[in-house]
């Protein structure tokens, strides 16, 4: 997820079911190091008391064989699920280097079975691209596979050219998403289904399928702005938010400001997920040295449609490591010095929910299991 591809925009009267979220507990390392610090604790006192962590993948191409690549992706969310991390989410994309899981609900039924309580989700689910009727079966599917571990972003796309690969137009898409939408939700509460709209036709379908959560499992929207964010205070949705954390500040003064509102004190509060692509090493210089060289492979894969049809690469996307390092996308070191620059990057963002990306461009597994064993001793333990 990069603000301007694979946004999503909002959904419709979607809420979040009352699940319960698990706090990360973990057994701290018995090695202090410079974190442990004062400052540390007054940061961690800023923090929500339980800060939970989660995976997010584009699954973008490697440079190798792709089911070596499903399959190193596969032992990644396994010991992921052994650690404690939350959830794992999947980014939807097509025609491009930049998404080797144009399928995301078929790949993620294969982590599904992988693991035993890691939850699982599209972030986001392309809708325009499906006919909502058979999103819907599909979502009902992945939810009973993974005895209700699903975690449901849906969103419209930003880029029009993955639309136009399926015959979608810009100008149908916003409509089109809208209708879908609708349609997707009204079938999450109930059990028939009729509509009628200028791009579908409905009238009386037998729903047979249901969710295994209830009423319906939790949704996510990504955000880059405040209207975005009081639509998800306002129907319960999770936050996912890319940016300088000062940026995203906005957003979840934006979100808890309306939350507050119109919900009761002691309303469970939904996600504001803050996304940082990490890579831990035990020196600054190894760490550097592995992310610079995956960066460059996963910008030129995130480049690659842009180029292919002469379209200018948003603003946003730093185009060299030392940008993506400078904007915040990539927080790059040894445990010590990265867990602080994270924790200080959340207390500034507001946000409760750390999106972490481990695996991007031609990152070795080796690196990206370090990377997520490193967070679970060094960031989350320091919350269980």
């Amino acid at each position: 997820m990069v603000q301007a591809q694979g946004t999503a925009p909002d959904a419709k009267d979607q809420k979040r079911s009352n699940n319960e979220k698990p706090s990360l507990s973990t057994t701290a390392s018995g090695n202090q190091d410079a974190c442990s610090t004062n400052g540390d604790d007054q940061v961690k006192r800023s923090l929500p008391s339980r800060l939970t962590c989660g995976i997010f993948d584009h699954l973008d191409d490697d440079g190798r064989d792709v089911a070596r690549q499903y399959e190193d992706r596969l032992k990644l969310a396994e010991v992921c699920d052994s650690l404690g991390f939350y959830a794992y989410h999947l980014a939807e994309h097509h025609c491009t280097p930049h998404g080797r899981g144009p399928s995301p609900n078929l790949f993620l039924s294969s982590v599904a079975q992988r693991t035993q309580r890691l939850r699982v989700g599209p972030l986001v689910l392309l809708l325009n691209l499906y006919h909502p009727l058979r999103a819907f079966e599909e979502i009902c599917m992945l939810d009973q596979l993974s005895g209700g571990r699903l975690e449901l972003g849906i969103g419209r796309g930003s880029l029009p050219t993955e639309w136009g690969y399926f015959g979608v137009s810009a100008d149908a898409a916003p409509e089109r998403y809208e209708e879908a939408s609708e349609i997707l939700n009204a079938a999450l509460k109930g059990h028939t289904l009729s509509y009628h709209g200028r791009f579908f036709e409905l009238s009386e379908i037998p729903l047979t399928m249901r969710p295994h959560q209830h009423p319906y499992p939790p949704t996510w929207i990504t955000s880059s702005r405040a209207e975005s964010a009081e639509w998800a205070a306002a129907n319960g949705a999770n936050l996912a938010c890319l940016g300088r954390s000062s940026a995203v500040r906005n957003i979840s003064n934006a979100f808890r400001a309306h939350r507050a509102r119109i919900t009761a004190g002691d309303d469970r509060e939904p996600f504001i997920g803050l996304l940082r692509m990490v890579v831990i090493a035990q020196s600054d210089r190894d760490a550097h040295v592995t992310a610079e060289t995956a960066y460059e492979r996963w910008l030129d894969s995130f480049k690659f449609v842009y180029e292919l049809n002469a379209i200018p690469t948003p603003p946003t996307l730093p185009l060299t490591f030392d940008a993506a390092l400078e904007s915040e996308l990539c927080v790059v070191g040894t445990p010590a010095s990265v867990r602080q620059t994270l924790l200080n990057q959340m207390e500034e963002a507001g946000a409760n929910y750390l999106l972490c990306q481990l695996a991007f461009g031609n990152l070795p597994l080796e690196a990206s299991l370090y990377t997520a064993t490193t967070i679970r001793s060094e960031i989350i333990a320091s919350f269980g």
